[in-house]
């Protein structure tokens, strides 16, 4: 099942990375091969991505997210 995040750290030397996920705002961990195959070469924390998680629970098929909201908890627009 796709989601949306947004990537909380990124190191390009050794590709691990964290990334925050919208709709339960849990931290899912970047899988090894999260990037191969999609648009991106390197990402920036802050970046919007939408991935999918593998067996493993890591995330991985990244690609480009978007400002639609795919599910952000309700309680959230309640915070000042």
């Amino acid at each position: 099942m796709p989601m949306q995040g947004v990537v909380k750290s990124y190191d390009p030397i050794t590709r691990d990375g964290v990334i925050m996920c919208d709709t339960d705002l849990a931290d899912y961990d970047l899988a090894p091969d999260a990037l191969n195959g999609s648009v991106f070469r390197m990402l920036r924390p802050g970046q919007r991505v939408n991935f999918t998680l593998n067996d493993a629970n890591l995330a991985t098929g990244l690609n480009l997210g978007s400002e639609v909201d795919m599910g952000t908890p309700a309680w959230l627009d309640q915070i000042d």
